[in-house]
């Protein structure tokens, strides 16, 4: 005979004064954690209780209920409801929704508290996310939604990135396929198609880190702090309709900038501007390269120009910072060491000195007639110019037949202006160019032959993949590291 199920009976429910309600000691919740206290006052306050308490009748000794009730599950909420009442918001004889549990049950309190605890499942970040959507849906803002939930606005916009990624991946999620770190990489680039491709590509691999999704997603795009963005700015490539891509969970450095070819063509025009700017001197040619190529100066005699005097403020200033640096250097004389703050001011003053004493070349006019400049960009992204190159064919000679409109030399890349086609530019200047984007609309033919600097990155591999090379070799001729040892050791030329 099949044994019939037990029926489960509930305990029941009342309303008690908030009075008759003393906090047990067999609550189990002793360390602080999660939202605060005040906050679930304020938010009981806001939304009222939202989860009865569990109480016991408190017994005598000699087994006969005192009126008063225990709470062994529901202590934070008893302390929030204490909090209102002491600051009288709350009247101790509001009555309080409470479950009694029966006095005499063979469940201790203890137990009840810690099942309370345990059993209790966090809301799922997904779910998380999809209640914010929902509370975005009906008009709340990202610091409402925060105010409400006791967070923080960052937490609430992470939460809505979520819906930059691909439905298909945030089902995945759900279904415990993926990590919330996995997920969260995949809203750098909201291309819904591309991290669906993404993930079928890493999916099956071994390397499913969340820096490799990053790394694939953003490929194709230019870091912040790229030099090229750094010369342009950030403003002035989205001002010129450009969009940057953003990783709220982690620093993304600046972010990504999206149009790389946008971005090439706002620098070649910036460095062609700059270019244009310094012809006004009078050079003869200028050179426009984003990266000069190796021995770019090979066969060009170099003017030596005089260095430009400091003017009255220059100077002026030059003299406090160099008298800054020495008070302090005297200050700290006798200690082996200078303090943080200190040092790092001492490097401070030493980098303004050297930019003031860094002074710009100046050249005699006939010199500059038959001589070129170098325009390009530093490894930081500043304008670096190198003036004052002459060409043999360009030194002078007692039989040569200087016409002032003839072209200077033949340049790498694309002649992009004259002194008879731009307006401003002084002495025939031919400005040529060897930036790869300006050569995007050669012929076939010319283009081809052009030259192509090798990409930085491209550079940095192949030097590294050497630095390696070497140090096999050495390593293999002990005989060779020795000698080279001896020479940087007594300090051979």
């Amino acid at each position: 005979m099949a044994k019939s199920a037990q029926k489960v009976t509930l305990s029941p429910s009342r309303d008690i004064t908030f009075d008759k309600l003393v906090l047990s000691q067999s609550n189990v919740r002793r360390i602080k954690a999660g939202i605060s206290v005040e906050e679930l006052a304020e938010d009981i306050a806001r939304r009222g209780l939202l989860q009865s308490l569990s109480v016991r009748p408190v017994l005598a000794d000699d087994g006969t209920e005192t009126g008063k009730f225990e709470i062994p599950a529901g202590g934070r909420r008893f302390q929030a409801l204490s909090l209102l009442v002491k600051q009288k918001r709350l009247a101790k004889t509001t009555p309080i929704p409470c479950i009694v549990l029966d006095a005499n049950s063979t469940i201790l309190a203890a137990d009840v508290s810690l099942a309370e605890n345990m059993q209790r499942a966090a809301l799922h970040p997904l779910d998380q996310f999809r209640a914010f959507v929902a509370l975005r849906e009906k008009g709340q803002g990202d610091e409402e939604i925060a105010a409400a939930f006791f967070v923080t606005p960052q937490v609430v916009k992470q939460r809505l990135k979520l819906a930059a990624v691909a439905p298909a991946l945030l089902e995945l999620y759900a279904e415990d396929e993926m990590t919330l770190e996995q997920l969260m990489a995949f809203t750098v680039n909201p291309d819904h198609e591309r991290q669906v491709q993404v993930w079928e590509a890493i999916r099956s691999s071994w390397n499913k880190e969340p820096y490799q999704i990053r790394r694939m997603l953003t490929e194709t795009s230019v870091r912040a702090s790229d030099r090229r963005a750094v010369f342009v700015g950030v403003e002035a490539y989205e001002a010129a309709g450009g969009t940057l891509l953003h990783d709220l969970f982690q620093g993304d450095d600046g972010g990504w900038l999206e149009d790389p070819a946008l971005l090439d063509r706002l620098v070649s025009e910036k460095l062609q501007a700059e270019a244009e700017a310094i012809a006004t001197e009078g050079w003869k040619w200028i050179e426009v390269s984003l990266d000069l190529p190796y021995g770019y100066s090979h066969g060009l005699r170099r003017l030596s120009g005089d260095p430009a005097p400091m003017t009255d403020d220059e100077g002026a200033a030059h003299a406090k910072l160099l008298a800054e640096y020495r008070a302090l250097e005297e200050e700290y004389e006798g200690q082996d060491e200078f303090p943080e703050e200190i040092d790092a001011r001492l490097g401070d003053l030493e980098v303004a000195m050297e930019k003031l004493e860094a002074r710009p070349l100046i050249f005699v006019a006939e010199d500059i007639a038959r001589a070129g400049a170098f325009v390009t960009l530093d490894r930081d992204g500043e304008l670096a110019v190198y003036r004052g190159f002459v060409r043999p064919e360009d030194e002078p000679r007692q039989d040569a037949d200087v016409h002032s409109g003839e072209q200077a030399a033949d340049g790498q890349g694309v002649e992009l202006s004259t002194g008879s086609k731009v307006d401003g530019i002084g002495h025939g200047t031919v400005i040529t160019s060897a930036v790869q984007v300006l050569g995007a609309n050669m012929p076939d033919d010319e283009d081809d032959g052009a030259f192509k600097p090798l990409p930085e990155r491209l550079i940095m591999e192949l030097t590294a993949h050497r630095t390696l090379a070497l140090r096999e070799a050495v390593g293999r001729s002990p005989d060779v590291a020795l000698t080279l040892l001896l020479l940087k050791l007594v300090g051979a030329p």
